[in-house]
C-alpha cells in the first residue's frame, strides 16, 4: 500500500503545475516583484518603528528640535510606506486572481476530457463543482497569502531580530523559548482534529448546497409529484449533518480562541516586565523600551506564524486535500476500454458483449449486426434489459465488455435522449447545440423550426436571439422537437434516438421520422410504440440475460399510421 503523501506533498501536487507550466516566466517574475515590495515594506516598517522609539525618547527628553525632526522624518517615511503598502495587496491579489484563472482551467480540461465529468464516481470524488468554483478560489487565494506573510515573516524577523539584539539579549532568549512553547502546544492540542473537521464541514456545506439545487432544477417534477415532504426530510438530513460538525468545530474552535488570546495577550507584558530594571535604573530609555517593545511584537509574530495562523491553516490544509483527491482522479490514465472502438462507414457491432459499469451482469452477449448508411435498425425489449445500456455502449459512454463498435467520427454521429438538454439561452443556441457556431442563416435556422413546428418560438420579440429558461418554458413534446431541430440543423450521419418520440403524437412522430430517412440519416433508435417499426429496416429485440434476436421488419410495418384529427396542436 502506498503511503499517504504529507501535506506539503499535496499541496505540492495541486500548486506545481503552475510554476512548472506555460505560465511559468510569468508567475516566478511576478512572484519576484512581489518579493521586493515586501522587503520594501519591511525596511519602511524597521524605520517607523525606530522613529516612534525617537519620538517618544524626544518627549521623555522634553526635546523640541529632536521632537519635531523626528516628526519630519516619521512623515517622509510614511509618504513611502503607505503607497507600497497599497500597491503590494493589490499585485497580491491580481496575481492570485491569475493563478486561480489558470488553475481553474486547468481542472475544467481534466473534467471535461475524455467524459470524465460522466465516467466520474460520487463515491470516489463528491462534488467536483465546488471543487472546481470554489476550492480552487480559496486554494490560489490561501497559497499566495501564507506563502507571502512566511517569506515577510522571515524578513521580518532577520530585520527586527537586529534590532531587539542591540537593545537586550536577555528578552531574545525568553522570546525564542516563548514562541518555540506556543506552536508546540498549538500544533499538538488543536492540529489533526481541526484538519478533519474542516474537511468534513466542506464536504457537508456542499452535499446541502446540491441538494438544494436538485430541488430548484426539478421544481416541475416535485411540484407533480407533492413530494415537498420527502425533499424536506433529504434537506433536514443533510442541514442536520452539516450543523452538527459544525457545532464540533464550534467546540475545537472556542478551545483555540482561548489558547490563542491567552498567548497573544501575555505577549504584550512580556517585554515591560523583561525591561523593566534596565529602564527604571536609567540603563535605558524609555523610547528605547518603546523600540524594543515594537521589536518584540514584530519578532513575535513572525515566529508565531503558525499560532497566530491555525484557524485558517486548518480550513486551507482540508481544501487542498479535496483538491488533491480531485486532480489525482483528473490526471490518472482513463482505464482501458474492454469495447474496441474504430471510425467506419457504416455502423458495425462484432461479438459486441456489454456489462453494466462495476459490474459482471451481462446485458448484451455477442451481439454481430451491421447497419449500412442510410439503413435503420429499432431496438425493443423489456424495461430493463438492456436497450439504454447498448447505446451508451454505441456512443462510446460505457466501455465496460468486450468486442468491437464500428461507426462514423464522432462529429458526425447525434444522440437524442428522451429527456432533451436545454440551456438558459437563446433560440439560436438551443438550435445550434452543441456548436457554439453555425454555417446556416437565420432563414436557414427558421426552415428548420417550421419543419419542426416551432416557428411560433422565434415569432416573439427577440427572435432567433430571444432568451428564455427554455426547460421551464417549453412543454415535453415541444422540447423533444426543439432537440429534432438540433439533429437537422447538424445533419449527421448517424443518429441515435432513445425514446425521442416517447411525448409526441403519432404525426409528429411520423413527420419528424419522414425527414431523417428523407436525408439518408442512418437510424438506430429505442422506443415502445409499435408505429416506430415502420420507419426502420431491421428490429433488434433484447430478450433478457444477455440474448438477443435480430429480425427485418414486415412490409406491413411500414404503412404509416392515421393522421390525427384536426383539433388543437399538439404540445
Amino acid at each position: 500500500m502506498a503511503a499517504t503523501p504529507s501535506a506539503l506533498q499535496r499541496f505540492i501536487t495541486v500548486a506545481q503545475p503552475y510554476w512548472r507550466g506555460d505560465r511559468r516566466a510569468w508567475a516566478w517574475a511576478f512572484l519576484a516583484g512581489l518579493v521586493l515590495l515586501m522587503l520594501a515594506d519591511t525596511q519602511l516598517a524597521v524605520r517607523l518603528n525606530t522613529q516612534t522609539g525617537e519620538l517618544t525618547s524626544a518627549l521623555a527628553a522634553r526635546d523640541a528640535d529632536r521632537f519635531w525632526a523626528a516628526v519630519r522624518q516619521m512623515l517622509q517615511v510614511l509618504g513611502l510606506a503607505v503607497p507600497v503598502f497599497a500597491l503590494y495587496y493589490y499585485a497580491r491579489d491580481a496575481y492570485a486572481n491569475d493563478w486561480r484563472r489558470w488553475l481553474t482551467q486547468r481542472y475544467l480540461d481534466g473534467y471535461l476530457r475524455e467524459r470524465r465529468y460522466f465516467h466520474l464516481a460520487s463515491d470516489v470524488i463528491d462534488n467536483p463543482d465546488q471543487r472546481i468554483a470554489e476550492d480552487v478560489n480559496t486554494f490560489t487565494g490561501r497559497s499566495l497569502h501564507f506563502l507571502l506573510i512566511l517569506l515577510g515573516s522571515l524578513m521580518q524577523l532577520v530585520a527586527f531580530s537586529a534590532v531587539l539584539w542591540g537593545l537586550s539579549h536577555t528578552l531574545v532568549g525568553f522570546l525564542v523559548a516563548y514562541a518555540v512553547a506556543g506552536t508546540v502546544l498549538s500544533l499538538g492540542l488543536f492540529g489533526r482534529p481541526l484538519i478533519r473537521l474542516n474537511h468534513w464541514q466542506l464536504k457537508r456545506e456542499a452535499d446541502l448546497r446540491f441538494r438544494l439545487m436538485r430541488v430548484r432544477e426539478n421544481a416541475e417534477s416535485i411540484a407533480f409529484y407533492g413530494g415537498e415532504a420527502q425533499e424536506r426530510h433529504q434537506l433536514q438530513q443533510r442541514l442536520r449533518a452539516t450543523l452538527l460538525n459544525t457545532q464540533r468545530l464550534i467546540r475545537a474552535q472556542f478551545g483555540l480562541n482561548l489558547f490563542q488570546r491567552g498567548f497573544s495577550q501575555l505577549s504584550l507584558l512580556v517585554p515591560s516586565v523583561v525591561l523593566a530594571h534596565d529602564v527604571l535604573s536609567g540603563r535605558l530609555e524609555v523610547g528605547q523600551a518603546v523600540q524594543a517593545g515594537g521589536a518584540f511584537a514584530a519578532v513575535l509574530g513572525a515566529i508565531s506564524l503558525i499560532v497566530d495562523n491555525f484557524e485558517s491553516l486548518s480550513r486551507f490544509v482540508a481544501g487542498i486535500d479535496r483538491l488533491h483527491d480531485l486532480a489525482q482522479v483528473l490526471e490518472s490514465p482513463p482505464a482501458t476500454p474492454g469495447i474496441a472502438r474504430e471510425a467506419g462507414h457504416d455502423l458495425h457491432l462484432q461479438n459486441l458483449t456489454v456489462q453494466a459499469p462495476d459490474s459482471d451482469r451481462v446485458l448484451v452477449e455477442k451481439l454481430n449486426l451491421s447497419v449500412p448508411e442510410g439503413g435503420s435498425l429499432l431496438i425493443t425489449g423489456a424495461s430493463g434489459c438492456g436497450k439504454s445500456s447498448l447505446l451508451r455502449a454505441i456512443a462510446g459512454l460505457w466501455t465496460q465488455g468486450s468486442g468491437q463498435v464500428s461507426h462514423p467520427p464522432r462529429e458526425q454521429v447525434f444522440f437524442l435522449p428522451q429527456r432533451p438538454y436545454l440551456q438558459s439561452g437563446s433560440l439560436r443556441s438551443q438550435l445550434i447545440y452543441p456548436s457554439t457556431q453555425t454555417a446556416l442563416d437565420d432563414a436557414a435556422l427558421l426552415r428548420i423550426l417550421d419543419e419542426v413546428q416551432l416557428r411560433h418560438l422565434a415569432e416573439a420579440d427577440g427572435g432567433l436571439d430571444r432568451s428564455r429558461d427554455w426547460e421551464k418554458v417549453l412543454s415535453g413534446g415541444e422540447q423533444q422537437r426543439l432537440a429534432f431541430a438540433r439533429l437537422l440543423v447538424h445533419a449527421p450521419r448517424l443518429a441515435i434516438l432513445d425514446e425521442a418520440t416517447s411525448a409526441l403524437d403519432d404525426a409528429n412522430q411520423q413527420r419528424l421520422y419522414e425527414r431523417l430517412r428523407a436525408r439518408g440519416t442512418t437510424l438506430i433508435s429505442i422506443a415502445h410504440r409499435a408505429a416506430v417499426a415502420g420507419f426502420h429496416k431491421q428490429v433488434l429485440q433484447l430478450t433478457g440475460g444477455g440474448r438477443w434476436r435480430l429480425a427485418r421488419t414486415t412490409p406491413a410495418a411500414h404503412t404509416p399510421p392515421p393522421a390525427p384529427s384536426p383539433t388543437a396542436p399538439p404540445r
